[in-house]
């Protein structure tokens, strides 16, 4: 145990939620984590079973990790992140955002999120087109 955190009751760590992963399996079905709790990961037939699965998982894991005594991560926080990265780009690149940004009436910041944002939900969005779309294909 950390000497830097005091550890918790059990019922702390159970109302904790953290976010969850799911994503589909190609033998089919589904398969959902929790990334921040390590080997805590289940498989289940639809999207729904998957999410109740899930919870039972953490559940388990977080009892028995308690149990032993060992630390229990805390979920992600989106207060860890900033908001702010440093990219080195191209010059040519920096000048042609920088007249993009210009042309719209809008900062070269307020530019470059709303590109990355929008670059960042077409790829989800795709993804989840895709996986959809692909025909399962197995023997039965």
């Amino acid at each position: 145990m950390r000497n830097d955190m005091e550890r918790k009751d059990l019922k702390f760590y159970l109302n904790l939620r953290y976010p969850i992963t799911i994503h589909p399996d190609p033998d089919g079905g589904y398969v959902a984590e929790i990334e921040e709790l390590p080997g805590c990961m289940t498989q289940a037939e639809t999207i729904d079973e998957a999410f109740k699965a899930i919870e039972d998982a953490r559940q388990v894991w977080i009892n028995g990790t308690h149990e032993m005594g060992q630390d229990i991560p805390l979920p992600r926080d989106m207060e860890e992140y900033s908001g702010k990265f440093m990219v080195r780009i191209p010059r040519s690149l920096h000048r042609t955002l920088a007249h993009a940004a210009k042309q719209e009436g809008v900062s070269l910041n307020q530019y470059i999120g709303s590109l990355l944002a929008a670059g960042v939900q077409r790829g989800v969005t795709l993804s989840q087109i895709q996986s959809v779309s692909q025909p399962q294909i197995g023997v039965r």
